[in-house]
């Protein structure tokens, strides 16, 4: 911690008080961004789910262009100061956000040594009233990576005993972003320097989340087998990501950004199934709803572990669409599809892509296994889907939920059916099983998923864990559509593994 290097040797010597920080060290954290635009139901949704939250994030502070701090709540009036009260009174951490995403401004401020350390001083006073500040500052250019980082330094000097947390951008290895080996010059030059960030800051939230087309291995992966791909964010591009991260900034310090909200594209489907996305809005799962109702519509989960559904609108607007006519015995992307093939032209239809309950557990699971501190959600205002809270407080309190018990044999017949991501069922647990007894494919080190805690659900962690399984044993690799997939092949060789169980 930074204010150690504060206190006089002997007096440290006298007054450190190990078991707190041993504590925070193993603590998983489950923080959640509060959003300002939507303050009323906002801070409710907050303080209705305090108690199973370890800190909230109000995003109530903007940076203006002259360098100036604003508070759009206000804090210190209802409902912000409510929440504050509540999150205090339950031993919530309370970290406000300062945000800022005006490339010229913010080049303006931080190359210039006074107005920097103004706004130092006006982030440090700010963390002095709550127990700490988050710093997100996006859409910085990259020759601002010494000034900012000065800044963060001035900042986590000024600031004593409360936390720094950064708000820092999601790296897909550029070896997956181009995967036929053509790299733009300047790739790879970011503003955020991850070796001063992992020095002075104190908690990282990686924004992992508005995904779409950055990865484009996994992007080519979908396509050579037809799928429809546009995440917000796919746990295997959330696992590269975190691995990339962890070689800078220390895992303890990591909490993995969970997206709450899902996006709508107008999709033009070409012959050979081939598509084109263009992103429209994004949405709460309340408009995913609203949707299936007017088209009688079913989601289904996708292979990036978040639900999707298409559609065609009898009328293209800007605005919501209006109900159809189509018929609903027809996928609307199949018959765009195959619209398309049969006349080698193209077509336009709707796609919905967001994650749900099960989506943000199996994303804390995730996080355990990569072993970080946490994850933060974006973001908490009553639009999320309602079953998240249970998802979370299950993962949180519920290790045990569909166990098969600690360590003892598997009493169990063969795995029968193909199993997938998003199942569940006593097999998935005895899958689970069999993936443990081996440290190379374990689903979890710990938690729900681990060894004497498997669940009967199968989860983002769950398929890494097939995926290394089917890797060790030459059953499939990530160019394959089945990799993930627990197919004949891979459901054979776990039995024969389970038969010496």
């Amino acid at each position: 911690m930074k204010f150690l290097s504060k206190i006089p040797l002997f007096i440290f010597a006298l007054f450190f008080v190990a078991p707190i920080f041993a504590s925070a060290a193993t603590t998983f954290e489950v923080s959640g961004w509060v959003p300002y635009w939507n303050g009323a139901t906002s801070t409710a949704d907050a303080i209705a789910h305090i108690t199973e939250l370890t800190e909230v994030d109000p995003f109530v502070y903007a940076v203006q262009n002259d360098g100036t701090i604003k508070d759009l709540g206000p804090m210190d009036q209802a409902p912000w100061s409510t929440l504050v009260a509540t999150a205090q009174a339950n031993h919530v951490r309370v970290i406000p956000t300062i945000m800022w995403s005006n490339p010229s401004a913010e080049e303006s401020v931080l190359s210039t040594a006074s107005s920097r350390r103004a706004l130092e001083i006006a982030a440090a006073n700010i963390a002095k009233q709550y127990d700490g500040v988050d710093i997100d500052f996006e859409n910085k250019p990259a020759d601002l990576r010494k000034y900012f980082s000065l800044f963060l330094q001035g900042l986590y000097e000024r600031v004593g005993t409360k936390l720094v947390t950064c708000d820092i951008e999601a790296r897909t290895p550029i070896g997956d972003m181009y995967p036929d080996g053509n790299i733009p010059a300047g790739t790879g030059d970011y503003a955020n320097d991850y070796t001063q960030i992992n020095k002075y800051c104190d908690r990282v939230h990686i924004m992992t989340y508005d995904q779409q087309t950055v990865d484009q291995a996994l992007a080519n992966q979908a396509a050579s087998s037809s799928q429809l791909y546009a995440p917000v964010a796919d746990p295997q591009w959330v696992s590269r990501v975190v691995q990339l991260t962890e070689q800078s900034i220390s895992p303890k310090k990591i909490s993995v950004g969970v997206p709450t909200y899902g996006y709508e594209y107008d999709v033009t489907a070409y012959s050979g199934n081939q598509y084109n996305y263009d992103i429209m809005w994004t949405f709460n799962p309340k408009y995913a709803t609203q949707i299936e109702q007017q088209y009688n519509v079913q989601p289904t989960r996708n292979a990036a572990d978040e639900l999707e559904l298409t559609y065609i609108p009898t009328t293209a607007t800007t605005s919501m669409p209006v109900s159809s006519n189509i018929n609903n015995a027809l996928i609307a992307a199949a018959a765009a599809s195959q619209y398309a093939t049969q006349l080698n032209s193209h077509m336009d239809f709707r796609l919905l892509d967001w994650p749900d309950a099960t989506s943000v557990a199996d994303k804390a699971q995730l996080a355990k296994q990569l072993g970080v501190r946490g994850i933060a959600i974006f973001k908490i205002d009553g639009g999320e889907d309602p079953n998240m809270w249970s998802a979370i407080q299950g993962l949180a309190s519920s290790a045990t939920t569909g166990s098969l018990g600690g360590g003892g044999s598997i009493s169990s017949s063969s795995l029968q059916r193909d199993l997938s991501i998003g199942m569940s069922g006593s097999d998935v647990a005895v899958l689970q099983k069999i993936l443990n007894s081996d440290s190379s494919t374990q689903v979890a080190a710990s938690g729900p998923g681990s060894k004497g805690n498997e669940t009967t659900k199968f989860g983002a962690a769950t398929k890494l864990a097939v995926e290394k399984f089917q890797s060790k044993y030459g059953i499939a690799s990530a160019s394959n559509p089945a990799y993930g997939f627990v197919g004949p092949a891979t459901r054979a060789k776990l039995n024969a593994i389970l038969a010496t169980l």
